[in-house]
């Protein structure tokens, strides 16, 4: 009963039947435990560009980082027990918004979303996940390389994405990248990967590329996953190319090269700076 009457109370004050002649324009003076109540049960776009223009009484709460801890804490979203972050909202809007960055990331949709690069012997291969399950086990597509290099690559255009320039140039918020990859067991495989943050031409501000790694035949054959993280990389990122691939190395005709899936790009908060 009482968050339907705040509710209410939120409606009366926007209601344009407010605006009568015996309207002074002052709003009634509430106890800001009960404003705090109001305004979590109102979209958070809104109370940033709408609530926070109110008053000043207002402006204080919607900045405070107790709406914003009390946000998180309703919508589940966790922070790290001894790491807190230094701005909530922040914190809060960046957990809200976080995706995956990448098209078709688990081959659910054959190559859509994909440039290929190169597809060298018996080119890409999309293949169901077999006795070696991934540890997230929703996970049912993989895509296979053969004998000669292949290659494919996604560009990510953040501002299309909805993370303007500006705030990709005064919060740097954190880039985390995960790939997933394995060998065959009966043969060897090289998997490669490479990631940049790109400027507005297109140009590299920063790379991750840790080198190939190389499995060789009759070796452990299990799901391993590749990460990075990008950190206080500077303003001017625009766009990330994210480049993967490999090949077998014993040149067999088929797809016996290494296998990816799973891949992710996130905009993730910081809370360890």
């Amino acid at each position: 009963m009482e968050r339907r009457a705040i509710h209410c109370q939120l409606q009366n004050h926007s209601d344009s039947s407010l605006v009568q002649e015996n309207f002074t324009g002052m709003l009634p003076v509430l106890p800001l435990e009960v404003l705090e109540e109001m305004l979590l049960n109102v979209p958070p776009q809104q109370v940033v560009c709408v609530c926070r223009l109110v008053c000043r009484e207002w402006k204080e709460v919607v900045d405070s980082d107790s709406l914003w801890r009390e946000r998180c804490r309703r919508e589940g979203y966790q922070t790290y027990v001894t790491k807190l972050p230094k701005d909530w909202r922040l914190f809060y809007f960046l957990c809200k918004k976080r995706r995956n960055l990448l098209k078709n990331p688990r081959a659910d949709d054959k190559f859509k979303g994909w440039q290929i690069m190169e597809n060298g012997g018996d080119k890409w291969k999309i293949e169901s996940v077999d006795e070696v399950p991934l540890p997230d086990n929703t996970v049912q597509k993989y895509f296979a390389t053969s004998y000669s290099t292949c290659r494919k690559s996604q560009l990510i255009d953040l501002e299309k994405e909805g993370y303007r320039p500006s705030f990709m140039d005064d919060f740097q918020p954190d880039i985390n990248i995960s790939d997933w990859y394995a060998p065959r067991r009966e043969c060897g495989a090289k998997y490669e990967i490479c990631v940049e943050l790109l400027n507005h031409k297109k140009q590299p501000i920063k790379k991750f590329s840790p080198g190939t790694v190389i499995f060789q035949n009759w070796d452990d054959h299990k799901w391993n996953q590749m990460t990075h993280v990008f950190k206080n990389y500077g303003p001017g990122v625009r766009y990330i190319r994210f480049i993967h691939g490999g090949k077998d190395t014993l040149y067999w005709a088929g797809w016996y090269g290494i296998r990816v899936t799973n891949s992710s790009i996130e905009i993730c908060p910081s809370v360890d700076r």
